[in-house]
């Protein structure tokens, strides 16, 4: 009722949405559709992923010792002494040394295998098996089976090359065993991303370069290398970060030991003698934190690569 006494007829109309209501209301429909379906993820990511993380951060802070008493804040003591740890560097070495070997090695084979059975007449499905076969495998098995492989007097190797080599025993052929056992173990899983990416080059590239007199090393080197970049990249990248995590083969190889003269003590290997035979819970924390972040830089030096090849910065 207006002061004339009048009815005041005026509707009140409501205030338009804002911005940040919208997107509140987006976001709200989004998580109501399919936020459900993805939070056990994000949880089960949370308490097995970043949990341990925040909790190494902090324990690579401390003097803990396995028993978990008597814990107390050293600040950055640990990543001190680890700078100054000949061991740090030597087993940083031995994990750097041994992915400068397989990763190329890995590159190449899984590529020739990929070609035999995309190109094979016969039996497809019996190369794709034996390539594949080796991947499955655990890898207590493998680093038992090539143990007793390189045995200098009974080995197969020895045998087949007519040497008498003692493999596992000599610093310079003890990391190389190590190699030839990863090659063999996880280049299959390789062999399918170029299986699959070999399958999905247009066949019509071939059919025109073989008329225009290309043989087929150049068909290979202009057209199948390069359509197999994005592929090669992901390889690439997958087993550099595989091979600076190495541990298992080599340890079961060498029946739980560094190898001669500790030619094989890995860098993952060394972190774990601090914390489990030493009981420096701390620094092996401090030495495990080295290891992460030289292996996010890997992560996010490949995704910047990648990122710069989409734009069109770099080819």
């Amino acid at each position: 009722m207006s002061s004339t006494g009048l009815v005041d007829t005026r509707v009140t109309q409501p205030r338009s949405a804002t911005a940040a209501d919208s997107a509140r209301l987006r976001w709200g429909r989004r998580f109501q559709h399919g936020g459900w379906f993805v939070a056990p993820f994000f949880v089960l990511y949370g308490l097995f992923v970043l949990l341990p993380v925040v909790r190494g951060l902090y324990l690579s802070l401390t003097d803990a010792n396995i028993s978990g008493d008597h814990t107390s804040f050293v600040g950055l003591a640990n990543y001190r002494e680890a700078l100054r740890d000949d061991l740090v560097w030597s087993s940083l070495w031995h994990s750097v040394k041994f992915t400068l070997y397989v990763v190329p090695a890995i590159v190449v084979v899984a590529l020739l295998m990929a070609l035999i059975a995309h190109h094979a007449a016969h039996f497809k499905w019996v190369w794709r098996l034996c390539f594949f076969a080796p991947f499955l495998l655990p890898s207590a098995v493998i680093g038992n089976l090539w143990w007793w492989l390189f045995q200098p007097t009974n080995g197969m190797v020895n045998h087949v090359l007519g040497l008498d080599t003692p493999w596992l025993t000599q610093k310079s052929t003890a990391l190389l065993a190590v190699v030839v056992a990863t090659l063999w173990w996880t280049v299959g899983f390789s062999f399918l991303l170029y299986l699959a990416a070999l399958q999905a080059v247009p066949q019509h590239l071939y059919e025109a370069a073989e008329l225009d007199g290309a043989n087929a090393f150049q068909r290979l080197l202009h057209i199948t290398v390069p359509s197999l970049r994005n592929i090669t990249g992901l390889v690439v990248a997958l087993q550099v970060l595989a091979s600076l995590q190495v541990f298992d083969q080599a340890v079961v190889m060498y029946q739980f030991g560094p190898g001669p003269e500790e030619s094989t003590r890995t860098f993952v290997q060394y972190t774990l003698e601090e914390g489990f035979t030493n009981y420096r819970v701390g620094y092996a924390s401090a030495i495990s934190m080295v290891l992460f972040v030289i292996v996010a830089a890997v992560a996010l030096g490949r995704m910047w690569l990648l990122r710069r090849r989409e734009e069109g910065t770099i080819r």
